[in-house]
Parts: structure tokens; sequence; C-alpha cells
């Protein structure tokens, strides 16, 4: 189960937005616009910084968009 942490109009995150569609890979997709969220966010990364993807399965946190993306590719 994946968790991504995102903003809307984040080109960053629509990228790894759009591989996720692209390849059916689901995940739960959190706004960070609620302080709720952000909170959440902050206390699991360490920092306010979007895309942020929780892979809940392999107990594995990261930022940046490509890293995401190749590492998506390893588990599909």
């Amino acid at each position: 189960m994946f968790d991504l942490y995102m903003l809307e109009n984040c080109p960053y995150c629509k990228k790894v937005i759009s591989f996720m569609d692209e390849t059916g890979i689901k995940a739960n997709k959190i706004d960070i616009l609620d302080k709720k969220n952000e909170e959440s966010l902050i206390q699991l990364g360490g920092k306010r910084q979007v895309p942020f993807l929780v892979d809940k399965d392999r107990n594995i946190q990261m930022y940046e968009s490509s890293d995401i993306i190749e590492y998506l590719k390893t588990v599909i």
C-alpha cells in the first residue's frame, strides 16, 4: 500500500501521479494543503517537501519524483 503526500498543482507530484496512473499503481493521495496532512508529512519525513512516497508494505519512504518513479518501477 502506497501513500503519496502531494500538492495538486505541483509539477513534480503530477509527474509521479501520471506515472502511477499509466502503470496502474494505486496510492492513497494525501494533499498537504490540509494542515493535519502537512504535519503528518513533516513528522514522517522531517521536511515539507512533496512528492513524498510511503510504501507501507516495504517500510520505504522517499522524496524526489525521479527517485520515486525509479523505485516504483522495481515494484510493479
